[in-house]
């Protein structure tokens, strides 16, 4: 389930993400201006900017990842530079295909495992606390402040880019 939820689910948002940045891009084309513009922009003084939440985002699910099938050593660094659409989008690509290189077995005990991290104190979560307490609703939160802002901005944009495609099947 780990697996489902760390790989499966946040590839999927991310890959969602990306395609809600390309509307971005016809917007700020449509309307003649920079998408510089859009990534600097944030909902309130004090909130990050939409390059910073999306930077947030594709940290928190490699991180959140590599942390609970203890590999964080071979976690892909990002030096936090990105100016352009482009180099946005590049890094989300990268932290999809980093995801996308771990294996269902690759969590097997991930539940139990205890981590932590350097702000924490000393303190620790199990890997089962660690997932349903901070990666899943940290993710999500930068994931859905990013489609916000972008929305603010005027970006046509609604719920169904957001959850994107579904896997329905027809009734029995």
């Amino acid at each position: 389930m780990i697996h489902a939820i760390v790989v499966t689910q946040f590839t999927k948002m991310l890959t969602n993400l990306q395609a809600i940045l390309g509307e971005a891009e016809k917007f700020a084309a449509e309307k003649k201006f920079d998408t510089g513009v859009l990534l600097q922009s944030r909902l309130s003084p004090d909130q990050f900017s939409l390059v910073q939440q999306i930077r947030t985002a594709c940290d928190t699910a490699k991180l959140g990842a590599a942390r609970l099938a203890d590999r964080e050593k071979d976690v892909p660094v990002h030096a936090d530079t990105e100016q352009t659409l482009a180099e946005v989008k590049a890094r989300i690509e990268s932290v999809i295909a980093y995801l996308k290189g771990f294996k269902p077995e690759a969590f097997a005990k991930s539940a139990e495992h205890r981590i932590t991290q350097p702000r924490w104190a000393g303190k620790t979560l199990s890997g089962q606390e660690f997932l349903i307490q901070h990666v899943i609703p940290n993710f999500y939160f930068h994931v859905a402040t990013a489609y916000a802002i972008l929305r603010h901005n005027g970006v046509g944009i609604g719920k169904k880019n957001y959850l994107g495609d579904m896997p329905f099947r027809d009734a029995a």
